[in-house]
């Protein structure tokens, strides 16, 4: 989360006369995350999540709101967005889509061990199982189609030795791209890394920013969780790490045959998007009063070691 757009004490104030949630005592800015302006708000009935969007456009906003109320009705930890009076979770502040959710309990884990793994491979099985009676539908926004987009603009950015690298990688994923059609599918979290799942007394006491969230392989959405939450310092897999997490899923809804082979395929595929989104973000910055990037770097690596490294297999 960032701050791009911080709308005034007096705006805010006003906004929330549309809500039942009492006035304003104060908000802050957030800082962790690259898309939208994000801040804490308390007011005197309690502490919420307010969010103003950047990108995202306002027809692509319902899929995210619904999906996260329907999930928070199935009982999963993440943030149920706040109606207004007008029983609408949409609204608008400082021209942009704004929406206002619960705020949830606990901190980020940025050491997870192979218990912390368990109960994430756990938690995203019920997440892709609660998923299946969400009945919209809308495209993984960093999918296909967004990768050669993207890749077409960073080419010219990147050293001869990385273009060499994102040209080889994306023929080989074009190549993969029927096999992919065969997966188990639904809804997907999309970017379930460890600043995105807080902890609270040992447990996950909320899982948040959805805005990655689409329609897509669910295989997609462990390779993205494992390459982040089972990686060592140099990238390289942990595969105690890696064996908690996917033993842990498998027992809630068990792999496909067509799932184990192509897991090392998708660690590619996953690593690959985090390698796009991050040198986009640092090669065509946006203005911002709190903005963080990250080392695209780190990407590429896990990218280079998933072509050459064996993937532990699915259970």
């Amino acid at each position: 989360m960032s701050v791009f757009t911080s709308p005034s004490e007096e705006a805010l104030t006003h906004w929330l006369e549309h809500y039942s949630i009492g006035r304003l005592v104060k908000f802050e800015g957030i800082k962790g995350g690259v898309q939208n302006s994000n801040f804490f708000v308390t007011t005197t009935f309690g502490r919420y999540v307010l969010t103003l969007f950047e990108d995202i456009t306002r027809a692509e906003l319902p899929y995210y709101l619904h999906l996260m109320a329907h999930l928070a009705r199935h009982g999963l930890p993440v943030p149920a967005p706040i109606a207004n009076r007008d029983n609408e979770y949409l609204s608008t502040l400082a021209g942009k889509p704004t929406i206002l959710a619960t705020r949830l309990a606990g901190i980020s884990e940025a050491h997870p061990d192979s218990e912390h793994c368990a109960q994430i491979g756990s938690m995203l099985a019920g997440l892709h199982l609660a998923g299946r009676s969400y009945g919209r539908r809308q495209p993984n926004p960093r999918g296909t189609r967004w990768r050669k987009q993207t890749a077409a603009l960073l080419r010219p950015c990147l050293s001869a030795e990385d273009a060499v690298l994102l040209d080889a990688e994306l023929r080989f994923q074009e190549h993969a791209e029927t096999d992919f059609s065969c997966l188990p599918a639904g809804a997907i979290h999309g970017d379930l890394f460890r600043d995105n799942v807080l902890w609270a007394d040992g447990f996950i006491g909320g899982v948040i920013d959805f805005y990655f969230a689409g329609y897509d392989a669910l295989l997609f959405d462990i390779a993205v969780t494992v390459n982040d939450w089972c990686s060592l310092p140099g990238g390289e897999l942990d595969p105690v790490r890696a064996k908690a997490l996917l033993v842990a899923y498998h027992t809630s809804r068990p792999f496909a045959d067509i799932e184990r082979v192509i897991w090392p395929t998708m660690l590619r595929a996953a690593a690959l998007r985090f390698w796009l989104s991050r040198a986009a973000d640092r090669a065509l910055p946006r203005a911002g009063e709190l903005v963080l990037t990250k080392d695209p770097d780190e990407y590429r690596n896990i990218l280079r070691l998933r072509i050459h490294n064996a993937a532990p297999a699915l259970p």
